[in-house]
């Protein structure tokens, strides 16, 4: 497989703000069951992206039918993010992120993006703690050609990582959220006295790789980051 954009956008992300691991729970699959079982895509037809919004501390996107809260006095920079991936400055009056661009083996739709970006503080702001954050990104898996299985992800993503100084605290496992089985990778890197905690949970769903990084200084906060996530039923979902 060839590196997708957002595998590289989430290795700057761990670069600039911090990276995570945690101890894999119980719950955690062999990776055997985990190809059999976790992350396998609803449908491999590529449906049209609804970029989902933020309303009242809660990311919701009808699209992957999930809602993500965020903590209060959180900061978004999903815009900035995704102006800085096109090369070009985000537009101060702009109704919405900019247009990505058409994906490697043909896209037919604007789904290749950061889907939300948030930080406990501004990225640009210097702190002794770790900057929590929460970085949700859409990919088109026609980046990937052969992508069959989410925990496929993780082999770029990894060697990133890696490349970066962090460590992945073993093999990507399945990872329940309600009804919802997603492959999770865990990964740190000491820096002084802190620790960079960050989880990663991956999905293939309606022909996107849907990634969600979460970011803490302890375990406690990335699982609490985590709790944050909802999945709903898929009768339920509208586009």
């Amino acid at each position: 497989m060839t590196r997708g954009r957002f595998v590289l956008v989430a290795g700057a992300f761990w670069v600039v703000f911090a990276g995570g691991a945690l101890t894999p729970p119980a719950r955690a699959q062999t990776p055997s069951s985990l190809q059999k079982n976790a992350g396998k895509p609803g449908t491999s037809t590529q449906a049209e992206m609804n970029s989902g919004a933020v309303t009242n501390g809660v990311y919701r996107n009808k699209t992957f039918g999930f809602s993500c809260k965020i903590p209060e006095g959180w900061v978004l920079r999903t815009e900035e993010m995704n102006a800085q991936d096109e090369g070009a400055p985000a537009a101060a009056d702009s109704g919405g992120p900019p247009p990505a661009r058409t994906a490697e083996g043909g896209c037919p739709h604007a789904c290749n993006k950061v889907l939300l970006a948030a930080f406990s503080r501004p990225p640009e702001a210097r702190g002794e703690d770790v900057n929590s954050s929460i970085l949700i990104a859409a990919e088109s898996a026609a980046v990937y050609p052969g992508l069959k299985e989410a925990a496929q992800y993780f082999g770029p993503l990894t060697e990133v990582a890696k490349a970066q100084g962090f460590e992945a605290d073993g093999d990507p496992y399945g990872y329940e959220i309600g009804t919802k089985t997603l492959v999770r990778g865990d990964f740190h890197k000491n820096v002084g006295t802190r620790v960079m905690r960050q989880s990663t949970l991956v999905m293939l769903e309606h022909g996107y790789a849907v990634s969600i990084t979460v970011i803490g200084g302890t375990e406690d906060e990335v699982e609490e980051l985590l709790d944050g996530l909802e999945f709903s039923s898929p009768k339920t979902r509208t586009r």
